[in-house]
C-alpha cells in the first residue's frame, strides 16, 4: 500500500495549474447514460473516483474511449443497456447512487447498490428516493441494493427538498431532463458542480433553468443531442493550493481556474492576512508570517465548504491566538483531528465544533489518513512541520487529487511517493 515521505518545512513557491473538478466530473459520468448519441467529455481528472465511475458506466453496456493522455473520453451508448449497478463498483464513492436517476429515466428500471464512499457519518439518500417517487418511481430496498421502477417512465413533477443536497440535487435533474412533462424542484443545491451539469445538459438540448435562488424548473425533452464538453476546474484543490501557500508563506500563481467561484475562501484567507489579486482564470497568493485567528462555521454553497474544513483547521493551527470552526453539513467529520495532534496541533472538540489553539510549530511524525479531504489536510500539516513524516493509506488521496505529489513536487515540496 502506498504512503508519502515528506521532509519540512517547505515553502510552496511557482505555478500550478488545476485539474478538471472530480465533484463536476461524476455527475456529468452519470448523466451520459440519458444519451443515444456519442459524448466526448474533455478536462477530465485522472482520479480513482472518475476511474471508478468510467468503470460502473462500461458494466452498464457504455463504449468507453479514453484518449492517451487520459484528459478526454468518448462515451457511446447502445439501445439494450444492462441496469444493475454493482455493489463492487458503487462501494468506493457516494456518487455511484448517481446513476440511478438516468438509469430510471431513460430505462425505466434499475437496481443500484446503496453507496460508498468517505466515512463522513450518515449520508442518507432519502432525498434520492423520495424526489424519484414524486417523478412516478417506486423502490424497494433490498439487501443493500435500491430495486426502482418507472412502468410508462418518470413523469414531471414538483419536488421540494426538505434539506439542500448537492447529490439529490443531481439525480433529479438528470432524471427530470428525460421525463415526461414539467419538473420544479426547490431548495436545490446551487454549487458550481450543479451548473456544470446544467449547462452540460443544456448544451446537449437539455431544457432547464433557474426560476429563483434555489429553484429550477425543467422541461423534458424527448432526446439529447451529441456533445463535446470540457468539465469545469476543479474548486476544492484550488483551495488546497490556496492554503497551501497561505500556511507556508509561499508565493503562488494558480492558473485554469475561475476565482470568482472560490470567492468566499478568498475573501477568508484576505481577512487572517494572506495577499491574494485575482484575473480571468489565475489567482496570485502569497502567504503572510502573521496568520490572524478567526471563527468560522462550514454552509452549503456560497457558504465555505465543508471539503476544506480540515485544511483550514491546520492553517489555523498556525494562527495568533484561538480560533473556532463548525462543522454544520458533516456529522463525523473531524477524523483527522487525532492525526493533527500527532504532529502538535492543541484542538478541543464539542459536539459539531472545533477549538483549535493558534501558534503551534509542527513535528514531523507517521500519520494515517481516513478520508480524502483529511489526507490533504496532512500533507499540508507535514509540509509546514519541522523534520519527516510519513502519511499511510494515501489511496484516499487519490480519489480526489490528480498526480498530487507531482504537482508539489513542482513548487518546491519535498515528497515521495513509496510502496
Amino acid at each position: 500500500m502506498d504512503k508519502f515521505l515528506l521532509t519540512g518545512p517547505c515553502k510552496v513557491e511557482g505555478k500550478i495549474d488545476v485539474s478538471g473538478s472530480k465533484n463536476a466530473a461524476l455527475p456529468i459520468l452519470a448523466a451520459t447514460l440519458l444519451f443515444d448519441k456519442p459524448v466526448e467529455l474533455k478536462n477530465l481528472p485522472n482520479v480513482r473516483d472518475v476511474q471508478t465511475m468510467l468503470a460502473l458506466l462500461k458494466s452498464l453496456g457504455s463504449k468507453i474511449v479514453i484518449s492517451r493522455n487520459k484528459k478526454s473520453v468518448k462515451i457511446y451508448n447502445f439501445k439494450k443497456m444492462k441496469t444493475f449497478a454493482s455493489y463492487n463498483l458503487v462501494k468506493t464513492m457516494r456518487a455511484g447512487i448517481l446513476v440511478l436517476g438516468p438509469l430510471l429515466s431513460k430505462h425505466y428500471k434499475s437496481i443500484t447498490s446503496l453507496p460508498g464512499g468517505c466515512s463522513l457519518g450518515t449520508r442518507p439518500i432519502n432525498y434520492h428516493l423520495n424526489g424519484l417517487t414524486k417523478l412516478g418511481a417506486k423502490h424497494k430496498i433490498i439487501n443493500g441494493y435500491v430495486h426502482a421502477t418507472a412502468n410508462k417512465g418518470l413523469v414531471g413533477g414538483k419536488i421540494k427538498f426538505s434539506k439542500v443536497s448537492v447529490g439529490a440535487s443531481e439525480n433529479l435533474i438528470i432524471a427530470a431532463t428525460l421525463a415526461k412533462g414539467r419538473s420544479i424542484l426547490k431548495n436545490c443545491a446551487t454549487e458550481p458542480e450543479i451548473k456544470d451539469l446544467i449547462n452540460f445538459l443544456n448544451s446537449a438540448g437539455g431544457k432547464i433553468k433557474w426560476i429563483g435562488k434555489r429553484t429550477l424548473q425543467i422541461d423534458g425533452v424527448k432526446f439529447l443531442n451529441s456533445i463535446n464538453y470540457s468539465i469545469m476546474g476543479d474548486r476544492i484543490e484550488t483551495g488546497t493550493w490556496l492554503i497551501a501557500a497561505a500556511l507556508t508563506e509561499g508565493k503562488l500563481r494558480i492558473r485554469k481556474f475561475n476565482p470568482k467561484l472560490i470567492q468566499t475562501e478568498i475573501n477568508i484567507l484576505k481577512k487572517m492576512g494572506t495577499r491574494i489579486e485575482t484575473k480571468k482564470d489565475e489567482i496570485y497568493v502569497q502567504g503572510s508570517k502573521n496568520i490572524k485567528n478567526i471563527n468560522l462555521k462550514t454552509e452549503v454553497y456560497p457558504g465555505f465548504p465543508t471539503d476544506l474544513q480540515a485544511l483550514m483547521m491546520v492553517l489555523l493551527c498556525k494562527a495568533r491566538g484561538k480560533s473556532e470552526i463548525s462543522e454544520t453539513i458533516f456529522e463525523n467529520r473531524y477524523m483527522h483531528v487525532a492525526e493533527l495532534r500527532r504532529l502538535g496541533a492543541k484542538i478541543k472538540i464539542k459536539g459539531n465544533k472545533s477549538i483549535i489553539q493558534g501558534n503551534t510549530k509542527f513535528e514531523g511524525a507517521e500519520l494515517m489518513s481516513t478520508d480524502l479531504r483529511a489526507s490533504a489536510s496532512l500533507v499540508l500539516a507535514a509540509i509546514s512541520a519541522k523534520g519527516k513524516s510519513i502519511i499511510n493509506r494515501i489511496y484516499h488521496l487519490d480519489r480526489g487529487y490528480e498526480q498530487i505529489e507531482k504537482k508539489l513536487i513542482k513548487v518546491g515540496v519535498k515528497i515521495k511517493r513509496v510502496s
